[in-house]
């Protein structure tokens, strides 16, 4: 949902952005954490964030992308601190219908995706993210990231690249090391 504003590109009131994208963007900081309380600890520390700088935003800015950087920016700081001291989390999915021995493996799949997207660059895994979880469009990830159109596009392709390759060859991807990850593509 995109906040519209009438006349002359004033900016909306700052308790509209929180209500319009706070369950988007807490969803999307669930699929960077994988974890319940990091992610609802981010989206408070993004939005007070975002409140501070607000007043520094100008009127015609896209305001949705705003508060998605700076929730990633949150989020990717929440993961080298777990990265610092070794703490990796993935929550348990919910109970559902199925029979016992299709739940066991429903969540062996479902680990071993979460951990292969884990695994990519961060610039990869957030694209990933950002765009077929949050169905985000290519310019909003690149304004996000701080990219190109183009780069947003092949980190997306890039990620989906080394997904398919691992799960069709049985790969294991090494977890990278966030410090090194700003070199990747855009």
């Amino acid at each position: 949902m995109e906040v519209t504003v009438g006349a002359a590109n004033k900016k909306p009131q700052f308790q509209v952005l929180v209500e319009a994208h706070a369950r988007e963007i807490y969803a999307y900081l669930w699929r960077m954490l994988q974890n319940e309380q990091d992610a609802e600890d981010c989206l408070q520390d993004a939005f007070l964030k975002a409140f501070l700088a607000y007043d520094r935003l100008d009127g015609p800015a896209n305001h949705r992308a705003w508060l998605y950087r700076i929730a990633g920016n949150t989020a990717r700081t929440r993961l080298r601190a777990r990265l610092r001291t070794g703490i990796l989390l993935l929550e348990d999915l919910p109970d559902s219908e199925p029979p016992v021995e299709q739940q066991a493996l429903n969540q062996l799949q479902l680990d071993d995706v979460r951990v292969a997207i884990e695994a990519l660059p961060y610039k990869q895994r957030e694209s990933l993210i950002l765009k077929n979880y949050q169905d985000l469009s290519y310019e909003e990830i690149g304004t996000i990231l701080d990219t190109s159109i183009e780069g947003a596009r092949a980190n997306v392709y890039q990620g989906l690249k080394k997904l398919r390759a691992q799960f069709e060859n049985g790969e294991s991807l090494p977890v990278p090391h966030l410090a090194e990850e700003s070199s990747e593509a855009g």
